[in-house]
């Protein structure tokens, strides 16, 4: 049985509790690894390593921390394959998407390259009589990401780059069911040439993560998961004076009009609905068809659409379109939560429960389920489900649907299918939510740009990535300059005395 470590001071080290968490293969529900849960005291100790190390990184030019995200990003490139698959050992999600999950990650380094642009401040000259004024961006000093299970790469990357980049020191939590990738991703940001204790990962469950919110040295935190561990992490980061960006659930809605060509928003919702079995936080969970007719004509499109999917192993092959859920607690949930929307009285066209796959058969699949005619009183739709159950809610109008949307607690993302730019331009300006897509289901916005909700999707005044990561990591200075001058009446070419 592999035991895994924490990655302290650029090394890897054991744990000392004594507590472990079994690490899943969700394909076959066998425990593959165990990782060590970390102490406060443990937590503690990389917290005041971290704080040592990063008092010379802080202080690099910021050229030279580029630098080295320009050889962690060519590293990445080197390793992909191998990131990718052990993306894929550990979450269950199929390689091509496993691929995906390190290269949206990636794409944040890149931007990362360039992080002297973003990090330069102001300057205002004679602002008064002589007087010269001018910011800087500072780094913070220790800063912790607390990363989920779903984007084992891409997540901790998004978290790492901004905040190194700045010249903070991190403290990364990945989540402890998918913990081997971060790992790796230290090794190869040493081997890039990050000097040791700038990043510490150091595994961990809620005893931890408390740790990490209860330190007076740690002054920001991100984190990445439920509303209701967001919410908690937000509260308790903020009433210890850190920053915190906390980003929580979802349920996103793709309205379909009436024009919109529906093949193709039927490829879109299969796509954004089950792909990773259902577990994206910007994944299209609620279709809304406007009108009778385009919900019988969608129905009739996505059906032999989703009793198409093939659900199997990242090792059957590329052409798998996704895999098992995360645990079984997991895969007993969403079951539950299908067998309530058939209480409730929606109605399951296609029915995933029944679902088995040779071979696997204690692994954590589940089927692709689709109901139709669901209401927003229903179980199905007011909870994130998670996982590959996608519910159609028909709409009357498009302005029932845009109420549907805004009525939602949740405002990750969401997106429209027309073929009118009036009606298109009109739902972008009008919608409370924080990532719209138009004719685009999953609209991730590209990595120069910002990711964050809306409303209970998410909990800071900052966004991840883009521009508001560096502003996230960085605190402003500002200093006003008054020099005194005078104009000399020539040369002097002795030594003055002593005074």
């Amino acid at each position: 049985m592999q035991e895994l470590t924490h990655w302290i001071n650029g090394e890897h080290v054991k744990g000392t509790s004594g507590r472990f968490s079994d690490v899943m293969n969700p394909a076959t529900g066998e425990v593959q690894a165990r990782v060590p849960l970390a102490t406060p005291a443990e937590m503690d100790v990389a917290v005041a390593k971290a704080a040592e190390a990063q008092v010379a990184w802080g202080n690099t030019n910021p050229q030279r921390r580029a630098r080295v995200m320009m050889a962690f990003g060519a590293l990445i490139n080197k390793h992909m394959d191998e990131l990718a698959e052990l993306v894929s050992r550990e979450h269950g999600k199929t390689l091509p998407d496993g691929r995906g999950d390190v290269q949206r990650g990636l794409e944040v380094i890149e931007v990362c390259m360039g992080g002297p642009a973003l990090l330069k401040g102001e300057f205002t000259d004679d602002g008064g009589p002589g007087i010269d004024l001018y910011s800087m961006r500072q780094p913070l000093g220790v800063v912790a990401g607390i990363t989920p299970f779903n984007f084992p790469a891409m997540i901790p990357l998004w978290k790492m780059g901004p905040a190194l980049t700045c010249g903070n020191a991190m403290i990364l939590k990945p989540s402890e069911r998918c913990p081997s990738t971060a790992l790796r991703l230290a090794e190869l940001l040493k081997e890039a040439g990050l000097p040791d204790g700038v990043l510490q990962v150091v595994n961990g469950d809620k005893e931890a993560v408390d740790a990490i919110l209860d330190n007076e040295t740690v002054q920001a935190v991100g984190f990445v998961g439920s509303t209701p561990i967001a919410q908690y992490i937000y509260g308790r980061a903020c009433s210890n004076g850190k920053r915190a960006q906390c980003f929580g659930g979802a349920k996103n809605h793709m309205i379909i009009m009436p024009d919109a060509d529906l093949d193709k928003a039927a490829d879109a919702l299969v796509g954004a609905g089950f792909g990773a079995a259902g577990e994206r936080c910007m994944a299209i969970s609620v279709a809304v068809p406007v009108g009778e007719k385009t919900a019988d004509a969608l129905v009739e499109r996505l059906v032999p659409r989703i009793e198409k999917l093939k659900v199997g192993p990242y090792t059957a092959g590329n052409d798998v379109d996704y895999g098992p859920v995360i645990t079984a607690q997991s895969k007993e949930r969403i079951l539950s939560l299908i067998n309530s929307g058939v209480e409730q009285g929606a109605e399951l066209v296609v029915d995933g429960r029944g679902f088995s796959l040779q071979g696997y058969e204690n692994g954590y699949f589940v089927g692709p389920s689709f109901f139709d005619r669901a209401t927003p009183d229903m179980d199905i739709y007011k909870q994130e489900i998670f996982g590959p159950v996608l519910t159609q809610v028909r709409a009357n109008s498009y302005e029932e649907a845009l109420k549907l949307t805004m009525d939602n607690e949740y405002g990750n993302g969401t997106a429209i299918f027309t073929a009118d730019g009036d009606t298109a331009r009109d739902f972008a300006h009008r919608v409370n939510v924080g990532m719209v897509g138009i004719n685009f289901p999953i609209p991730v916005p590209l990595s120069y740009h910002t990711f964050g909700g809306w409303k209970k999707s998410a909990f800071g005044d900052l966004n991840q990535y883009g521009p508001d990561a560096f502003r996230f990591y960085t605190k402003t200075k500002t200093v006003t300059a008054r020099w005194f001058s005078g104009i000399k009446d020539g040369g002097e070419f002795a030594f003055k005395a002593m005074e």
